[in-house]
């Protein structure tokens, strides 16, 4: 059986291996850096500045909106996406801390 310490870790392990296997994908990281760079872009305009499909830009949407790194607002029949700055930092932070305890 895991301690209690031996559980937090495996759970901080986990988020973290959620986190950096969704940034994996170079869509989803491109998606971010133009959602860093704007205020907030429709899943059309990510799609057209990517090259990529609509409903293939949708999908990479969705499992960073999963992750909580992106947000989604419904305008109308618009999905509009922004960065979610504070849920990004609490990953680098957890990073940092998983790195620190080695």
């Amino acid at each position: 059986m895991l301690s209690k310490t031996q559980r937090s870790h495996t759970k901080a392990v986990l988020d973290l291996h959620a986190y950096f296997g969704t940034l994996s994908d170079t869509a989803r990281l491109e998606i971010l850096d133009l959602l860093a760079r704007s205020q907030d872009l429709t899943v059309t305009d990510l799609a057209r500045r990517l090259d990529i499909s609509q409903p293939l830009c949708s999908w990479h949407i969705r499992r960073l909106v999963k992750l909580g790194v992106v947000r989604i607002q419904r305008v109308g029949r618009e999905a509009r996406c922004s960065l979610n700055r504070e849920r990004l930092q609490e990953y680098q932070r957890a990073f940092k801390n998983w790195l620190a305890l080695r």
